[in-house]
């Protein structure tokens, strides 16, 4: 049986390819440890739709 530890699954979903209008959604999946982060994070990630780098949100 695996351990239980701190880390977590979370999603990042850029935040201003929902103002551009293009359709497709741009997501990454990490890992965080909850207990050193315990609010969400922000990571600059590259889009490859709008082709540069933005801003990446932690979603529920």
């Amino acid at each position: 049986m695996a351990k239980r530890g701190n880390r977590v699954q979370v999603i990042l979903e850029c935040t201003e390819h929902k103002d551009s209008g293009q359709p497709g959604t741009s997501r990454y999946i990490t890992t965080k440890n909850k207990k050193n982060t315990p609010d969400r994070m922000e990571i600059k990630k590259f889009n490859p739709i709008l082709k540069k780098m933005t801003v990446h949100k932690e979603i529920k």
